[in-house]
């Protein structure tokens, strides 16, 4: 919606249900050209969960038109992070190459070829190069990842490459249940989930809610 500020009007994010960002996805489908779609979100806020719904949802109704793109494969190696002394901060905003993935927007934004990309191993903690294509076939790609909408260096680079914006909103007593509840799936001590929790997921997610531009829409968890 739009609101008057000191005289001026401004665009509003809108609050959607998932039968209303489909809705705004097959719009971006019918648009010329291949168009892109950010959906963003704290750690453990159901982003892959919401994206990948949202590509069988749009499967169903335009089959092959739509790709996902994740974030996460843009996760430095373990190696540099090492080297960098960051790896107890994994999934911080600096432990990404921003610029791999602006580069790959890029590419994807030229739709003349097929585009390989990187996908995150949960199970293995790596990246896996090259391990998705995107064909020029794909028409709408669904980017997801915790720091799409971040208003900083090097991360507001990315902010011309998107079409619209969506921020996944959950309240932190929520993420923090799930991502407990991540760390226990994987294994990890009580300490070291205490570590993850407070030292690295809570504090990321912060800068995700408070750092980040405002969205299109938004879409509560």
């Amino acid at each position: 919606m739009l609101e008057p500020v000191a005289g001026v009007l401004v665009l509003m994010a809108r609050d959607v249900d998932m039968d209303g960002l489909l809705a705004e996805a097959l719009t971006l489908l019918d648009a010329p050209g291949r168009t892109f779609l950010a959906i963003a979100g704290a750690p453990g806020s159901g982003k892959s969960t919401t994206v990948e719904t949202l590509h069988d949802r749009l499967n169903a109704a335009r089959p092959g038109l739509t790709a996902i793109l994740p974030m996460d494969g843009f996760h430095y190696d373990d190696a540099v992070l090492h080297a960098m002394n960051r790896r107890p901060w994994k999934g911080a905003p600096d432990t990404f190459d921003v610029g791999g993935l602006a580069s790959v927007l890029a590419r994807l934004r030229k739709a003349d070829d097929t585009v390989a990309v990187p996908v995150f191993d949960r199970d293995l903690e790596i990246s896996r190069g090259s391990a998705r294509l995107i064909d020029t076939q794909a028409r709408l790609i669904l980017v997801e990842g915790n720091y799409l909408l971040l208003d900083q260096a090097p991360w507001d680079q990315l902010a011309p490459l998107f079409d619209k914006t969506v921020m996944i909103a959950v309240p932190e007593s929520v993420l923090a249940e799930r991502l407990r509840a991540r760390w226990v799936h994987y294994k990890l001590s009580n300490d070291e989930i205490v570590q993850k929790l407070e030292d690295n997921d809570l504090p990321n997610g912060r800068t995700v809610r408070d750092r980040s531009r405002d969205p299109d829409f938004i879409l509560h968890q």
